[in-house]
């Protein structure tokens, strides 16, 4: 796939001067980022160790780089995992999906990685409305209503009724009979809302983020109780928290709260869902993310101020960055940078939203987009996934009863970029 635009009538230099092709939509993952372009271009950046980037190769890209050779007609949706990449081709009826592989969260049958797109042949022909990729494992949402899941599931995320990963993808029984509108994936945790407005949570509870009333896991989707008997329309996950939007347009959030990524105020996980009276936000500020120009926690909302006339059309979250697209087709990024995921060519982190000229027909400099050039992979020394592990929230957590209120005691939550380590012998 090219990246260059057509040559205007001045040659080569109207061809610099020429605007990118339009972003359609943003995503983001743990160090990675991704954008949908019009004329089914799809770009990447960030941290590119496991194949995240789908280059070919495991480098790190500091501006946004056309994935050449995708080629895969009508390409209508592409969603990050923390490490992984899915997208799916409405013309082919296709999801591709590359990355990390371990615990099987590409749906290939195993547990491999892959630098490149590669189609998951499981779901070939079926038609998708809706996916969510959580740290390990995936989701799709089907035209039908029905709900397939595959990848990690130690705490029941995939929700089939078992503790067991899952290689490939798997229809989730428990939504029989039930049309679901719309996923959202979490760490090790998912939520659903169904057409006519109920909220379902599963897997991973520990910090009150499947909204149950408690702090228990859920093998099984299971219905939350909602107050004034409000429908759900929207729903989303961070890493341990869980945020749903009413048809009347109220937020409520709940979970995980160390941060005050509840917006409410404090810093108390929240067990049910809860309103917030003010606007929302996220996670914590260490590195900027909050783009409120500076890297203080906010247990309330905070306004991040654009540029003037820049008019914010779709949000994306990462682990630690943020990207944001207006209605004049511009991104924008912040937050951690350390990685490239900020797509400014630099890695540095960022508490104010600045623009990826790349990408953005209102940005300086250069329009013609950079195109993938794989390094061969016998000129590369790969860990193979049976060197390394997944820290997961488990492994380090205190023991039920101790330090399980919120605020903070929570040991297991990387204070660095790195999620995983290689395996010494």
């Amino acid at each position: 796939m090219d990246a260059a635009m057509p040559a205007a009538d001045g040659g080569e230099a109207g061809a610099a001067a020429q605007a990118p092709p339009a972003v359609v939509l943003v995503s983001a993952g743990a160090s990675h980022s991704v954008a949908l372009l019009e004329g089914n271009v799809l770009c990447s950046w960030g941290r590119g160790e496991d194949g995240q980037l789908g280059h070919g190769d495991a480098e790190d890209r500091l501006v946004p780089t056309v994935i050449s050779g995708f080629d895969a007609p009508r390409i209508t949706s592409v969603i990050c995992g923390a490490d992984h990449t899915t997208a799916y081709s409405e013309e082919e009826q296709q999801v591709y999906s590359w990355g990390w592989g371990d615990f099987g969260r590409l749906g290939h049958g195993n547990s491999s990685d892959v630098f490149t797109p590669q189609p998951v042949r499981a779901l070939q022909g079926i038609k998708i409305k809706q996916m969510a990729c959580g740290d390990s494992h995936c989701l799709a949402v089907t035209m039908g209503g029905e709900v397939q899941s595959w990848g990690r599931n130690q705490n029941g995320q995939l929700g089939l009724g078992t503790t067991e990963d899952s290689l490939l993808p798997q229809k989730i029984q428990a939504f029989e009979g039930i049309c679901v509108k719309m996923i959202a994936a979490g760490a090790e945790h998912t939520a659903a809302v169904t057409e006519d407005g109920d909220l379902y949570g599963w897997g991973w509870g520990r910090y009150g983020n499947l909204g149950l009333g408690d702090r228990n896991d859920r093998f099984v989707p299971e219905k939350v109780s909602l107050v004034e008997g409000e429908k759900m329309v929207l729903i989303a996950c961070g890493w341990r928290h869980t945020i749903t939007v009413s048809s009347s347009g109220i937020l409520y959030t709940y979970g995980w709260s160390k941060y005050g990524q509840l917006g409410h105020g404090d810093f108390e996980d929240h067990l049910f869902p809860h309103k917030v009276e003010a606007l929302k936000d996220s996670s914590t500020s260490q590195f900027g993310q909050v783009g409120a120009g500076d890297s203080v926690d906010h247990c309330s909302p905070v306004q991040v101020m654009f540029p003037a006339e820049q008019k914010v059309a779709q949000v994306a979250c990462g682990w630690r960055h943020t990207l944001a697209y207006t209605e004049k087709k511009n991104v924008f990024a912040w937050g951690r940078g350390t990685s490239g995921q900020l797509g400014h060519g630099e890695i540095v982190d960022r508490n104010k939203p600045l623009m990826i000229d790349a990408i953005s027909p209102d940005g300086s400099g250069s329009k013609k987009l950079e195109s993938s050039t794989a390094v061969p992979f016998t000129a590369k020394v790969w860990v193979s996934p049976s060197e390394r592990y997944a820290l997961v929230p488990d492994e380090k957590v205190a023991k039920p009863g101790v330090g399980t209120a919120g605020n903070g005691a929570d040991a297991s939550v990387p204070e660095n970029d790195v999620k995983r380590m290689r395996v010494q012998s």
